[in-house]
């Protein structure tokens, strides 16, 4: 939907289930690396 659609544009989104990742990408025509990056960054996830 477009509410979530506007959730992961605005990084609030605390999760995304498989199934929304596999849509987006069949719309757009793309593969997961293209719109999802690896951050490796561990001590964000302790700050929440």
């Amino acid at each position: 939907t477009e509410a979530n659609l506007s959730i992961l544009r605005s990084g609030k989104a605390k999760g995304v289930r498989f199934n929304t990742i596999n849509r987006i990408c069949y719309f757009l025509g793309c593969d997961v690396g293209d719109i999802l990056k690896f951050d490796g960054n561990l001590e964000a996830d302790d700050e929440e």
